[in-house]
């Protein structure tokens, strides 16, 4: 699909992937399995009803909201590389970003590789440099998340708190006031630390002198230069329109959906926070969601008086569109990627 410059990509252990991939596949196959097994024949003629009844140009405008989304984070991508000297085309940056996208619905983690690759390819711009740039990114979009996460506890204390009190707090609490699960806990986490300092310890220059250390520290040295090259960045406040407009539009694609169904057309905007915040989480634990994601969204608006097969409805519809969105452009990325010009050394992205 891509070609890697030479000793410059890190070597993916493939057994590893597949085994992570089927699991992580199974869990969600599993989530969908129990979602739709405690249904009764009238429930689930509700969410086909619900299904065949909702408003889909509400689902058309998600989708546009969610290309945008992703156009605005092939320019914030381009923003990383003006201080290294390299200009990407908008056009290959916003291919690799959907291709990457795209595999990530195959692989979890596979689309970070698999767009570094591309700009590499068709770019000339190394691997690690683009991979530094990436893994800087995906930090500034967890600390976007966190904030998102922390607004939603304090603007939805009333909602969330009752439900983090029933169902999260005493399960923790119970835990932590075992004092064989302290004792226990602590034991480990102690041999475990003192396991791995005396064996880095004893294996220093047999670390130090090998090639895994070695790919370590290029990739270490791309993250140095995608953090010296966020901190040259050219344009700051358009940067940081970007990180946060990227957001934004995550959070509209979601909230224009609750309009499909007269149910959630009217609760709040914090409910659409909280579906958002709380189905991310969905996301990250399964490939692209599936299963878990619309589970999430049906939990949590069950928070907000949704009967619970109108929420189920909306998940399944929500994620739809944005899997469909992925594989459709993430496709079709893949196949214009291949009528780029800009291969083999025309690229006008060298350095300067």
């Amino acid at each position: 699909m891509t070609e890697f410059v030479a000793g410059q990509t890190p070597r993916k252990n493939w057994g590893s992937t597949i085994i992570k991939f089927v699991l992580f596949l199974g869990l969600g196959l599993v989530i969908i399995w129990l979602s739709l097994r405690g249904l009764s024949p009238e429930e689930r003629k509700q969410i086909l009803n619900s299904f065949q009844t909702a408003n889909y140009n509400w689902v058309i405008l998600a989708i546009v909201l969610g290309i945008l989304s992703h156009v605005l984070r092939s320019l914030r991508w381009m923003l990383f590389f003006e201080p290294m000297g390299y200009k990407p085309s908008f056009k290959t940056t916003f291919f690799a970003v959907m291709v990457g996208y795209f595999a990530n619905m195959a692989f979890p983690r596979l689309g970070e590789v698999t767009r570094c690759g591309i700009l590499a390819k068709y770019e000339k711009i190394p691997f690690n440099k683009s991979f530094g740039t990436v893994i800087t990114e995906r930090a500034i979009d967890m600390f976007l998340f966190l904030a998102l996460f922390v607004m939603m506890i304090f603007t939805q204390v009333g909602t969330i708190d009752r439900y983090l009190d029933a169902n999260i707090y005493p399960k923790v609490a119970a835990k932590f006031a075992n004092p064989i699960f302290n004792r226990m806990f602590f034991l480990i986490a102690a041999i475990v630390i003192a396991g791995v300092a005396v064996f880095v310890f004893l294996s220093r220059k047999k670390i130090a002198s090998s090639a895994f250390f070695g790919k370590v520290l290029n990739l270490a040295h791309g993250f140095w230069e995608g953090l010296k090259s966020l901190s040259q960045i050219s344009k700051p406040g358009l940067f940081i329109f970007y990180s946060v407009a990227i957001w934004a539009l995550y959070y509209l694609m979601l909230y224009v959906c609750f309009f499909c169904f007269a149910e959630t057309s009217a609760i709040s905007p914090g409910a659409g926070l909280s579906a958002l915040v709380l189905g991310s989480i969905g996301i990250m634990i399964t490939p692209g969601g599936i299963g878990l994601y619309p589970a999430i969204v049906q939990e949590t608006l069950l928070l907000y008086g949704i009967a619970k097969t109108t929420g189920l409805a909306l998940g399944w519809i929500v994620w739809t569109a944005q899997t469909a969105m992925i594989l459709i452009i993430g496709g079709a990325s893949l196949i214009l990627l291949s009528f780029n010009k800009q291969y083999n050394g025309k690229s006008q992205g060298h350095k300067k």
